[in-house]
């Protein structure tokens, strides 16, 4: 039964990985067309399956913990798939691992989308920032320029009295 219940939540968190993959896939397009108010939407659903994945991720856990407790086990400090493939028999073995190998595949894609959404993300901000230095009128320099450090140079005055006339 414990066995079950790891295999049925992994399926889960890869279901959930999936349609996160999907909404990271609109994501992109929403930045190539500069659609601000989608974008923000699937911010927002993005947001509800991290929930759901934190949830489903601690009802795994819960049944790792379940089955090492089953068998007697000492329970790992932080119970991993990989510690559940070491003593389990092999029809379940299989299974548990083409599971595991599942959902790790969709979450390497889902990296892979999320680093170029991050690029796209970045290219347009800098993008942005070209476009406003542009327009953006310059501002004068704040410092006190050379000449008005040293003050006016000494000018060779023309006297006012004329001796050769």
């Amino acid at each position: 039964m414990t066995i079950e219940k790891i295999l049925s939540t992994l399926n889960q968190l890869e279901k959930l990985h999936r349609s996160l993959l999907r909404i990271a896939n609109e994501k992109t397009a929403c930045i190539k067309k500069n659609d601000i108010s989608g974008l923000d939407q699937l911010l927002k659903d993005e947001q509800s399956h991290l929930a759901a994945i934190l949830q489903t991720d601690k009802a795994r856990e819960t049944a790792v913990v379940a089955l090492f407790t089953e068998q007697g086990r000492p329970v790992p400090l932080q119970p991993a798939i990989t510690d559940v493939l070491d003593i389990i028999p092999e029809p379940d073995h299989t299974r548990l691992k083409e599971a595991k190998d599942r959902l790790l595949h969709a979450i390497h894609e889902l990296k892979w989308q999320n680093d170029l959404n991050q690029k796209l993300t970045y290219q347009s901000l800098q993008f942005v920032n070209l476009s406003l230095d542009m327009v953006r009128p310059r501002t004068e320099s704040v410092n006190y320029s050379k000449k008005e450090v040293l003050g006016k140079p000494l000018s060779k005055e023309v006297p006012s009295f004329d001796s050769q006339a």
